[in-house]
Formats: C-alpha cells, sequence, structure tokens
C-alpha cells in the first residue's frame, strides 16, 4: 500500500518513532466539529413556486438556490445521474428527521427519493438538542450532506454513517467502518478541527489513525473529500492554519466561494467567500457575517507530489456562502414556525456536492476513479472556473489572496462538472 508512495512510508516511519518516544500521547485526543451557517427563508414545507434569485436577493438579501440552478450555473450533465453509485457521508448525532426531511425537499424540488441506508457503526445516539454537544448543527448538516449530495447525484444509493459523538476518534472508526466495508466510491466529510487545536501535530494518535483509514480507502480506490472550513485561514486562531482531515493530502479539500447566476442559472462569476470583506460580500451583507472559507499551508503534512512547497488547502472549490445560498429543508426545531426552508452555506456545502459529481464520473467511467487528487491538478486550466479575486483574512485575521491558477482559499478553482468529467474519464 505504500510502496507507491515512498515519501509518505518515510513520514509516517518518523510518526511512529515519535509516537512511542512520547508519553502523554494518549491525552492528545481532540474532537470534530461542524456548524453550517444558515437562516430561514421559508416557514412553510410548501411555498409554493420558488422566487428567483433576484426575487429572494430583494425581499431577504440573499439569494436563493434550488437544485436546478445550481446543475445549470456548474453545468451538470443531466444524462448522468449515478446510477448505481453509492455516495457515502459520515456525520456525528445524525437528524431525527432526516429521511422525512429529504422527502419534502424531493416533492419541493421534483427529485425521485433516493435508497437512503442509515448505518450506526458505535449504536444509536440520542438526539437530545439540550446537551452541549452542538447536536441541532450536526442535525443541519445532515440535512444539507444527504439533500444535497442527492440534487446533484439523484439516481445514487446514500449510505449516511452515523458516528454515536463527534469524539475524534469515534469519527474516525464511522469512517474506517465506511471504508473497510467499502460501502461506496466516495465519501464526503463535512467536519473539521483546525490542526492548530491538534496537540502533537503530526504525532497524534488520533490524526494517526485517520490518516491510516485515509491511506486505506486510497488502496480500495476511494474517494475521499472534506470542508475546508468556515472559518478563514486562521480558524479562530491569531495564525493561518488549516483544517483537518482536508489538510490531509489523500483527502480533496473544498473550498467557498459567492457564485452569482442569472435567474435562469446561468454562470456570472465567482469570487472569495468572505463575508468580513466589505467589498465582496454579496447584497451589501445585510444579515451580518456568516464566515469565510478556510484555505491555508499545513502545520502538519509535507509537500505532496502534485503540489510545491507545502502541503495547502483548498484543492477546490464550490459555492459556499449564504448571500448566495442553497435552499435545504429542515423538520426537526422545538417550534413548528421555525421549520421549513433555509438558505445553507458553508464550505460543507462544497463537499458532498463534490462528491455526488465524482459518483457522476465514476458512472461515466464505468468503474471508481478512486483518490482524486493527482488527476485534479492534471487537468487544471480550462476545465474549472478560475477564481482570482478576494482573500480569506476574516474579521482582520492572517488570510491569502486570491490569483490566477491555484491559490489557497479556493484551490484549482470551482467546477464546470461536465468539462471536469469528461477530463477524468475521456468520455
Amino acid at each position: 500500500m505504500c510502496t507507491s508512495f515512498s515519501p509518505w512510508r518515510l513520514f509516517l516511519s518518523a510518526i511512529l518513532v515519535s509516537c512511542f518516544a512520547a508519553t502523554n500521547l494518549h491525552a492528545q485526543s481532540f474532537s470534530y466539529d461542524t456548524n453550517p451557517p444558515s437562516r430561514l427563508a421559508f416557514a412553510t414545507a410548501k411555498p409554493g413556486a420558488f422566487p428567483s434569485p433576484s426575487q429572494c436577493v430583494a425581499a431577504f438579501g440573499l439569494a436563493c438556490y434550488t437544485p436546478q440552478l445550481i446543475r445549470t450555473a456548474y453545468d451538470v450533465p443531466s444524462d448522468l445521474t449515478g446510477a448505481g453509485q453509492t455516495i457515502v457521508i459520515v456525520d456525528a448525532y445524525g437528524s431525527p428527521t432526516v429521511r422525512q426531511d429529504l422527502h419534502v425537499f424531493d416533492l419541493a424540488f421534483s427529485l425521485p427519493d433516493p435508497t437512503l441506508n442509515i448505518i450506526y457503526p458505535g449504536g444509536s445516539p440520542v438526539y437530545n438538542p439540550l446537551q452541549h454537544h452542538l447536536e441541532t448543527s450536526w442535525a443541519s448538516e445532515t440535512s444539507l450532506d444527504v439533500q444535497w449530495a442527492h440534487a446533484i447525484a439523484p439516481g445514487s444509493t446514500i449510505d449516511l454513517v452515523i458516528a454515536a459523538n463527534n469524539g475524534g476518534d469515534v469519527l474516525n472508526n464511522a469512517v474506517k467502518y465506511a471504508v473497510e466495508h467499502h460501502l461506496g466510491n466516495v465519501i464526503s466529510l463535512s467536519w473539521g478541527a483546525p490542526e492548530a487545536a491538534i496537540r502533537g501535530k503530526g504525532n497524534n494518535t488520533q490524526l494517526m489513525q485517520a490518516h491510516n483509514i485515509f491511506m486505506a480507502a486510497r488502496a480500495a480506490g476511494i474517494t475521499v473529500f472534506a470542508s475546508a472550513g468556515d472559518n478563514g485561514a486562521s480558524n479562530g486562531y491569531p495564525f493561518a492554519n488549516a483544517l483537518y482531515p482536508a489538510s490531509d493530502p489523500l483527502v480533496t479539500s473544498v473550498g467557498g466561494t459567492n457564485l452569482f447566476m442569472s435567474d435562469t442559472g446561468n454562470y456570472e462569476s465567482e469570487d472569495v467567500w468572505n463575508d468580513s470583506d466589505a467589498a465582496l460580500c454579496p447584497f451589501g451583507c445585510t444579515s451580518g457575517i456568516f464566515g469565510a472559507t478556510g484555505g491555508s499551508p499545513s502545520l502538519v503534512f509535507p509537500a505532496p507530489s502534485f503540489q510545491n512547497g507545502v502541503r495547502s488547502t483548498s484543492d477546490v472549490s464550490y459555492n459556499a456562502s449564504v448571500y448566495t445560498g442553497i435552499l435545504v429543508y429542515i423538520g426537526f426545531m422545538p417550534a413548528a414556525n421555525q421549520n421549513g426552508f433555509y438558505f445553507f452555506g458553508g464550505t460543507s456545502e462544497g463537499s458532498p456536492q463534490w462528491a455526488a459529481i465524482t459518483a457522476l464520473a465514476d458512472q461515466a467511467a464505468g468503474h471508481a476513479l478512486g483518490y482524486l487528487n493527482p488527476s485534479l491538478y492534471a487537468i487544471a486550466s480550462s476545465n474549472f472556473h478560475d477564481i482570482t479575486v478576494g482573500e480569506n483574512g476574516l474579521s482582520g485575521t492572517p488570510g491569502f489572496e486570491a490569483g490566477p491558477g491555484y491559490d489557497y482559499p479556493t484551490g484549482l478553482g470551482s467546477p464546470d462538472v461536465a468539462n471536469v468529467i469528461k477530463a477524468l474519464t475521456g468520455k
């Protein structure tokens, strides 16, 4: 498994030597978090005809993008549905209404209900929003991930793997279950921990556990996506640091943009998602600051062969602003008037949609494309929308500018999906 990537063998050997020399390694635990930014749009399951993006901007100060609009803007081929593929989504705690909410979403947007398998490798957790584990945020994440993976690849089966809690080892074991049982050829992880918060960095046992799982995924031909983060390049610290597991070179990291389109879905432009940049925050930022895309050099991993100098995130990007938000149905709120369609954003929007794009590409190829990072860097240029405007320093913290070609906030850029699939598959 490691012989084809000898630098990693040396790197992991060094890690293991340090590991056995450490005396307090077992105390070096961490947890993963998620908190996708959102705002209530329509407090009803049946809003009738959805407003156009410009009508939403006029009414709310935010655009509202439906599955069909996103598919049009990013040029998703209509003849590919992901049929025969399985998208694996791993989250913690889960959502008590994930099936019902997906059904409402599908009815609203004329999508077929998929096969949705919910798997609990460590036992089924009891949803309790009164606990201090951000369970409502995880439930929102679960709904977002499932609904929008399905929106892009409506013919794919979805295997939703739910960890009993958000502990690093617990979520790692949920990913391990998905890999060892080869539930599908692509996995989406819309959560993470700042590298700055991981004690021991490359010597951390949980980080090594996760990296070994990703090596097993690569060996099994499984593609893994993860979100680059929603708190800028510094992730809440006074210095730049990447989000893990997005920073792992065996994972494809998805950064965030502001995507602008016409009312019919024609692509117009994109720039870096950063609500604290007053010059670029869409539509005057009338609802305040939701966040900014991650994207930063790694403090842990050396440069892989497809990058120069250092391992850095993002690898690719996707729409992530709440101001250019997608619509997600939420039905688990404590008050009935809080249930309905929400504007959602965050880089956790991009990870499941990139996973769905990969399911379409696997369908087109007739086989799993596997570890994608080297291939994606090889097909850059005209297959991506190159994002050249903006930066990801959130509210004065350190950040990085976008520019022509690869950059930290948006990586290679956002996809022209039809072109990306053709370039990856030759079909």
